[in-house]
């Protein structure tokens, strides 16, 4: 990676001096003669919540340690720093190599952007429900409209705090969207998803109305403005690590026959049991049920493809029904989740130091730019109908 030139002030080149073996007595010390240059700045400019990327030219076996003031930062081969306020840091470069240590002083000049950021969503780039009673109606569906279309209504749903939703439907159904801003990995929480979860405070129903949602995050390391698939990370949440979570989960729904004869049963509240068929990749397999509070069709109306499959992390089932009010109910999850906690709540914060890689490794990322959200659980709660994620936007917890 080239080190980010943005603002070419005085350029310090330091000297260190690469250091063969050291001999047994304790006074001498054999050093090669070849010679390693570090290009440092004296000083760096950037625009605060933009990341600035250092590297300097140093051996491989090189030790790095970067402190701003006397905290620690970065023991990485380069520094990717980020800042919300506009302040000078200074930063110390210590290079140790062969027990030969060097220091190296510059400063970072954090700078206020000329155009304000949002702190809320700038747009949604994808949109994809999964079936389930609220598609084709959060956001609504049209005759003849397109993805494009269908992405276009999301995004005046719940982009730029437009104050809308969005239902992601079933399990694996997602929303992609992005921040004008990259948002910074700093200190505890720093963003917060939307939702419509609330708490109860009936006496016959205990509980909150949670439907959780996964949160996948990336940051455009290659700044071309878009997410790239191995940009994404997943936000390790509370149920991240159980073993009742099943990771790399798939399901596939059938596209329905919608004039075939419903097959109905005792419950009020069924249309068709027998609805839309869906098999996964666990041997399980069964129908998403039509309730008679939503007559439209379940399966997303754009999309020409008789099956749709996702697959991601899939959690357990969330809900349980109370067997003397026959209310079903949830506690939700402890933390991690979109639509899992009420909007106010510390719980519904995110923090992006949990987002971990494909083998579930934690990562550091300087911030995020992109995050793709979908229903991470597969089931029916009687007549609640199919946990499904519900999205009413989302903010960035650093910029005021």
């Amino acid at each position: 990676m080239k080190m980010k030139k943005l603002t070419w002030l005085n350029v310090a080149t330091f000297s260190l001096l690469a250091l063969g073996s050291v001999a047994c007595s304790s006074d001498r010390e054999e050093v090669l003669n070849e010679e390693i240059s570090v290009d440092l700045l004296d000083s760096y400019a950037i625009d605060r919540f933009k990341v600035l990327e250092i590297t300097p030219k140093v051996p491989a076996n090189a030790k790095l340690t970067w402190k701003i003031q006397d905290s620690l930062v970065s023991e990485s081969a380069n520094l990717e720093f980020i800042s919300p306020y506009t302040k000078t840091y200074p930063l110390t470069l210590t290079i140790e190599i062969n027990g030969k240590v060097t220091q190296h002083q510059s400063k970072i000049i954090v700078n206020k952007e000329a155009k304000p950021y949002s702190r809320f969503i700038e747009k949604v780039l994808d949109f994809l429900p999964a079936p389930g009673q609220f598609t084709n109606e959060l956001p609504m569906y049209d005759k003849g409209n397109t993805h494009e279309d269908i992405v276009k209504k999301a995004d005046r749903e719940i982009a730029k705090n437009a104050k809308g939703m969005i239902s992601l439907g079933g399990f694996g159904g997602y929303v992609v969207f992005k921040f004008d801003h990259t948002v910074a990995n700093l200190e505890g929480p720093d963003f917060k998803v939307l939702g419509n979860t609330f708490d109860s405070n009936s006496t016959e129903y205990k509980g909150r109305s949670s439907e959780p949602g996964v949160i996948m995050v990336a940051y455009d390391r290659n700044k071309n403005g878009k997410p790239d698939e191995e940009e994404w990370y997943e936000i390790a949440g509370s149920e991240y690590f159980k073993e009742t979570t099943i990771k790399n989960y798939s399901i596939t729904y059938f596209k329905p026959d919608e004039n075939k004869e419903a097959v109905t049963g005792d419950e009020f509240f069924v249309a068709d049991k027998d609805y839309i068929r869906w098999e996964d990749n666990q041997g399980g397999k069964g129908y998403l049920i039509k309730n008679v509070y939503h007559e439209q069709s379940y399966y997303p109306l754009w999309k020409n493809q008789n099956t749709i499959t996702f697959t991601g992390t899939k959690m357990p089932d969330n809900y349980v029904q109370n067997p003397n009010t026959g209310i079903w109910e949830t506690e939700g999850f402890a933390f991690g989740y979109a639509d899992n906690a009420e909007n106010t709540k510390e719980e519904a914060n995110i923090d992006i130091s949990w987002a971990v890689d494909k083998n579930g490794k934690y990562v550091k990322l300087p911030g995020i730019d992109f995050v793709k959200i979908y229903t991470g659980i597969r089931q029916e709660a009687g007549w609640l109908g199919e946990v499904s994620t519900e999205v009413a936007g989302a903010y960035d917890l650093r910029l005021k």
